[in-house]
């Protein structure tokens, strides 16, 4: 049985906030921000990130710790590089954009299917971490993780998984432990558990693997049977669902998620940030949404943030060259 402690818990990735027209380096906290500040998603609407950050936004406001207006808007891509890459190359300096990312950002990079990571962009704060889920439709004949497995070991062109890009590494470590050909799984890229939801109920795909809250609704209306949480303990929010550990598979990866901004995000803005972020966590409108979606809060920034990214990413490469999913 593979070995993997893979633990990634969700990051979020820095709230750069720095706007192209009052990008001044002689701002402060003070009078910022002046104006609206763009609260971008790399990928479609009922994804995780977005659910992420229309969550945030509404803490934020409901808490009335930004007063600013704070419009969302859904930049859907090659799992957030599109919008990554306009970010970084269009957007530098600017004090007025705020995005979401996660363990993908990484992953994009290790599969070379994006040019830059965390370290091109101006990290912020890690958020919170979510688990993963396997997840198949309510009538499927997949009862439990092992027939799931046992089938993609046996002929993985028969069992199409459904999986965003950071999805996909999660998987191929269950079938690596289950004695499988990680490289060879037939993975049907989406960018959001709305997708692959839907794919699932059509019979599109046969499994999917998410952040829970993505298919938690349809989880507990019935619609969807979720099969394992990838880690070790289970979840207060589905108590019935066993672990990867449980079941023999000794994989915990988990996915870390936040918030990032442009390179170049003046430390005005980065200041403001840091503390408006703090001040919405540690809210009871936020503990309510992290409870509700099965986040936990693993709120982080500075240095002990960016050792955790550095830590990170090289789990991730290492687990990519192993598992021969890149």
């Amino acid at each position: 049985m593979l070995k993997t402690r893979f633990l990634a818990a969700a990051v979020v990735s820095g709230l750069a906030l720095s706007g192209c027209s009052s990008s001044s380096a002689e701002g402060s906290t003070d009078d910022y921000p002046k104006g609206p500040v763009q609260m971008s998603v790399g990928a479609d609407p009922g994804s995780g990130f977005d659910l992420t950050m229309r969550t945030l936004v509404d803490v934020l406001q409901k808490e009335k710790i930004v007063d600013a207006p704070m419009p969302i808007e859904n930049h859907p891509g090659a799992a957030s590089a599109v919008w990554l890459a306009q970010m970084v190359e269009r957007k530098k300096e600017a004090d007025d954009q705020v995005s979401v990312t996660s363990l993908v950002m990484m992953t994009n990079k290790a599969r070379a299917q994006s040019k830059y990571n965390y370290d091109d962009v101006t990290m912020i704060c890690r958020l919170l971490s979510e688990y993963f889920v396997v997840v198949t439709s309510a009538d499927s004949k997949y009862k439990d993780l092992k027939s799931v497995l046992d089938a993609v070991v046996k002929d993985p062109k028969s069992v199409p998984v459904g999986a965003a890009s950071d999805d996909q590494l999660p998987f191929a470590l269950l079938v690596d432990a289950a004695g499988g050909e990680a490289s060879k799984i037939n993975f049907v890229a989406y960018d959001g558990g709305g997708e692959q939801s839907a794919a699932l109920l059509s019979g599109d795909i046969k499994v999917a693997i998410a952040g829970t809250s993505e298919f938690l609704p349809l989880i507990e209306s019935g619609k969807l049977r979720a099969l394992t949480v990838v880690g070790e303990k289970r979840l207060k929010g589905l108590p019935d669902v066993p672990t990867s550990v449980e079941q023999g598979y000794d994989v915990t990866l988990s996915n870390w998620r936040g918030i990032y901004g442009p390179p170049g995000m003046p430390d005005y803005a980065v200041t403001y940030w840091k503390k408006a972020l703090k001040k919405a966590v540690n809210s009871d409108s936020w503990k309510k949404a992290a409870k509700k979606n099965q986040w936990e809060t693993t709120f982080m920034t500075g240095d002990e943030m960016n050792t955790y990214l550095k830590s990170t990413n090289q789990q991730v490469e290492d687990a990519m060259a192993k598992t021969g999913n890149s």
